[in-house]
């Protein structure tokens, strides 16, 4: 394996590598939030809500998020709406993720105990309050190791990108190892796609030791 050669990819690799970690970071920054509120509708006597959340939960699960971002970018500009490559990217990922997330969310706040909402009311806690201060952070501490494995997921998931035609990490791989007609340069796409898999196993076990200590 020439380090010269190395050296001469890696710049490339490494811009790919920037845009895999922000459609990554916005993702979870768009889905995480959104998963709640949907476990919530998905959670409520509003019968209408629910079944329009449930619809879309079936349909973000039951189809491929290949199709999904084949759809967003190539589909809706015929019924006129039109998204940039990457934005179109960031719509069909957080729709999709949001949509696990809601789910494992939904379990979460179906585990806690409903006596926790009946005390949070005595001591005139507001639904609110009660979730911020009282069951939202046992949600978490309860849904982390499911939110973990999504979380993986969406590393490995976000070199569908490349479908689309982005620039990420696994396209400057493919190009170089069709340019220069060897696998070294899949080899090391291999390997990044290791090292931010540990570093985000890593940061996951640094948030199950903060909650620890809700029981």
């Amino acid at each position: 394996m020439s380090m010269q050669y190395i050296s001469e990819i890696l710049p490339s690799l490494f811009q790919g590598a920037a845009l895999t970690l922000q459609i990554f970071f916005w993702t979870l920054v768009g889905s995480l939030p959104l998963g709640i509120l949907v476990s919530l509708g998905l959670t409520s006597k509003i019968k209408p809500l629910k079944w329009v959340l449930e619809i879309y939960v079936w349909l973000m699960r039951g189809t491929p998020l290949l199709l999904q971002l084949i759809f967003v970018f190539y589909g809706l500009p015929i019924i006129g709406i039109v998204f940039e490559r990457y934005d179109a990217a960031l719509v069909a990922f957080i729709l999709n993720y949001a949509a696990y997330f809601a789910e494992i969310f939904r379990g979460g706040f179906q585990s806690v105990d409903q006596g926790q909402f009946e005390a949070a009311r005595v001591l005139r806690l507001s639904y609110w309050q009660t979730l911020r201060k009282i069951i939202i952070p046992q949600v978490i501490k309860i849904v982390i190791p499911s939110i973990g494995n999504e979380v993986i997921n969406l590393v490995k998931d976000s070199s569908l990108v490349y479908v689309i035609g982005l620039g990420d990490l696994l396209r400057a791989g493919n190009v170089a190892t069709s340019r220069d007609v060897t696998l070294i340069p899949l080899m090391l796409v291999g390997l990044i796609y290791l090292i931010l898999v540990g570093i985000c196993t890593l940061i996951l076990r640094q948030v199950e030791k903060c909650y620890a200590y809700f029981k």
